[in-house]
């Protein structure tokens, strides 16, 4: 069996879903995981699809139509064997204040360099009530062995002063 990763973008319309869903079923594949939205007025999403071997190629030959008409602009890669992770933890990030440019850059930089990796994020903002917008951040973070999460906690803390920051273990929530 072979994976691959399917991103896709395009103008947001009815049907999307359905006209990539209907190739991959066409070829046996399985739709294994995905993250799809729309963002101002485009239509985004990245899929993990499974699909015997024999018929992976003409897989990703049938999504070009799919590309030529314009619905979407589509890639796929085959995705390399997932190498189990050594040791270390998994935490569940919870980031919410005011908004202002940089704060993921300002963040996910002391992750980088405490050697921790994000596994997933997911972000927005928000009106605040008393005017401006609001800053809200879910990720999951992979940290190495000898990384604590409170000293991780700590070093967000300190460049993001104005953010409230909450480190939980993954899947303890």
């Amino acid at each position: 069996m072979a994976k691959l990763v399917i991103t896709v973008i395009g103008d947001d319309r009815s049907g999307l879903v359905d006209a990539l869903s209907g190739v991959i079923a066409e070829h046996g594949g399985n739709w294994d995981r995905s993250h799809m939205a729309e963002l101002a007025g485009k239509f985004a999403g990245i899929v993990l699809v499974t699909v015997d071997d024999q018929n992976t190629e003409a897989l990703i030959a049938d999504l070009e139509p799919l590309e030529t008409t314009g619905l979407l602009h589509i890639t796929a890669e085959r995705a390399m064997d997932q190498q189990p992770v050594e040791g270390g933890s998994r935490l569940q990030l919870s980031l919410v204040g005011q908004d202002h440019p940089g704060i993921v850059h300002e963040v996910s930089h002391v992750i980088a360099t405490f050697g921790a990796s994000i596994e997933e994020l997911e972000t927005e903002t928000a009106d605040a009530p008393m005017g401006g917008h609001i800053f809200k951040a879910e990720a999951v973070i992979h940290l190495p062995a000898k990384l604590a999460a409170d000293d991780l906690h700590d070093a967000i803390e300190a460049v993001a002063t104005d953010l409230m920051v909450d480190l939980v273990p993954y899947g303890l929530e």
